[in-house]
């Protein structure tokens, strides 16, 4: 037991049951890590190819092929990208069964998906069984990414609110990780090794199956559902003290105001509803447009572009694993500490130096059928090192923190799941895109991330507020109504709340 902290009129201090709840629920973000990551290795692979995409094989082969062009193929992009449009649609149905049966369950269903397609997929036999099987993935991922940040931010106490919902990200970082490591492997054993790569998903799946067993329903969820002595005594059990009435009020004016609300979709659309919208969708067209998931995906196949063989790319992917890790555990220490508008703010300055270096390096050494020397490829390897080291202590987190603790709890779920899709939409977007992207760009792809990352920087500046510190079901109050750009979108909350009321 650590000692009682209290934030406001909120007491808590940390069990071990709350932390053992905490860790098994992330690893929701160890099961998608664990994907996004195995992709690009998979697709990198020679046996993958002649299996279910001989074309692109042959074309790997031709000694002349052009470097940016040689892994351009719809289908393949199609492999990684089917999963986030699979995961886009089913959202929705997830934030009906996170409203309606609450989060505990949704996880478990989240588990339930991943696992069929993890072993699905190591079964194929035919392309449309490989497919098939990244849509059971997507469906899992779907009901994971709507319903464990939510858990995670309802979960924990409002002075660690910012560490814990990392917790999702840390967990995404050390799945890409175990992903590296298993395709480095995986990759020598021939011919069979990318089955066992695509098979291991089930671990992460297995690991989140047995802690939706395990894990408490959230108070604000169980209140919800009116359910309130259960709420409560749960409450008392993940703060461990007796004394939470404080924050057992404001988590039941909360749910009144919520159970007035009879379509939350019909009153996401409402003016006072647009600020958290409009940010917990901006986040993630950001997040995505950072250009991260382009350089996670398809790292082995950017490496060997830039000129590394087969065993190097992949280690190298290995290495952006390791800083992408460790990196996470900055924001981990400095999100509730430093705050978030600064942690977004430094990393654009760092994620444009990189990209447009890259870029730069590219433009210049890089033709269609050369390599860049040992010097330079040793160069763009650390420049992806800063600028996957930047991504995950601010917008890689982050993305996921600020959506999951700004709506209000009448549309909370609703409105994570319009952000959660729109993150699997541009996700899919950039999958199904890069290679084709890369083709046709070469390096000026680079530069057309680093334009975003310029536009994501002054949209922090002047529109996004900081959250730090502050109590989930006051935001309106304390955060939207105060804001200088976002306080004149409030003028009608009061009037719609006093009305859902009557």
């Amino acid at each position: 037991m650590t000692k009682i902290e209290k934030v406001g009129s909120f007491e808590s201090k940390i069990t071990v049951y709350v932390v053992v709840c905490w860790v098994l629920a992330a690893c929701g973000g160890l099961m998608f890590g664990y994907d996004i990551g195995i992709s690009g290795g998979v697709t990198a692979m020679d046996d993958f190819l002649i299996k279910f995409f001989p074309a692109v094989y042959q074309r790997k082969l031709r000694a002349k092929e052009d470097n940016y062009c040689k892994y351009d193929n719809q289908y393949l992009q199609l492999f990684t990208s089917s999963l986030y449009l699979a995961a886009l649609v089913s959202s929705f149905a997830a934030s009906k069964m996170c409203s309606k049966l609450g989060r505990k369950p949704t996880i478990f269903v989240a588990s339930a998906f991943f696992l069929c397609g993890s072993l699905l997929s190591a079964a194929a036999q035919r392309i449309w069984m490989i497919i098939l099987a990244r849509v059971l993935l997507g469906v899992g991922v779907g009901f994971g990414n709507e319903a464990v940040p939510l858990f995670l931010s309802e979960i924990a106490p409002v002075q660690h609110r910012g560490a814990v919902n990392i917790l999702f990200q840390l967990f995404i970082t050390i799945g890409i990780l175990f992903a590296n490591l298993v395709n480095y492997g995986a990759s020598k054993i021939h011919p069979w090794g990318w089955r066992l790569s695509l098979g291991l998903a089930s671990l992460p799946a297995a690991f989140l199956f047995v802690g939706s067993v395990v894990i408490i329903e959230t108070p604000a969820s169980l209140v919800e559902r009116n359910q309130e002595s259960q709420g409560l005594s749960t409450l008392k059990k993940i703060r461990g003290v007796e004394d939470v009435d404080a924050e057992f009020e404001q988590i039941k004016m909360a749910c009144e105001a919520a159970r007035e609300v009879k379509d939350p979709f019909k009153r996401l659309m409402k003016r006072s509803s647009m600020p958290p919208l409009i940010i917990g969708v901006m986040m993630q067209v950001f997040q995505q447009f950072t250009g991260i998931n382009a350089i996670m995906f398809y790292a082995p196949v950017l490496f060997q572009t830039v000129g590394f063989k087969n065993d190097a790319s992949l280690l190298s992917s290995v290495i952006t694993g390791l800083v992408n890790v460790f990196s996470t555990l900055v924001s981990i220490y400095g999100v509730d500490r430093v705050g978030r508008r600064k942690l977004l703010l430094q990393a654009c300055v760092q994620m444009f130096i990189s990209q447009t270096a890259i870029g730069a390096i590219l433009l210049v050494h890089l033709k269609g059928s050369n390599s860049l020397d040992e010097g330079l490829a040793g160069l763009v390897v650390v420049l992806v090192c800063l600028f996957v080291m930047s991504f995950a202590w601010s917008w890689g987190p982050l993305g996921w923190l600020i959506p999951s603790e700004t709506f209000p709890l009448e549309i909370r779920t609703s409105g994570f799941a319009c952000a959660v899709s729109s993150n699997m939409l541009f996700t899919f977007i950039i999958a199904q895109a890069f290679l084709s992207m890369m083709c046709h760009m070469r390096a000026f792809i680079f530069f057309f991330f680093a334009a975003w990352i310029v536009a994501m920087g002054l949209f922090v500046l002047f529109l996004l507020p900081e959250t730090k510190n502050v109590p989930i079901d006051a935001m309106v109050e304390r955060v939207w109504k105060q804001h200088p750009v976002w306080k004149r979108f409030m003028d009608d909350y009061d009037a719609l709340y006093q009305s859902e009321c009557k």
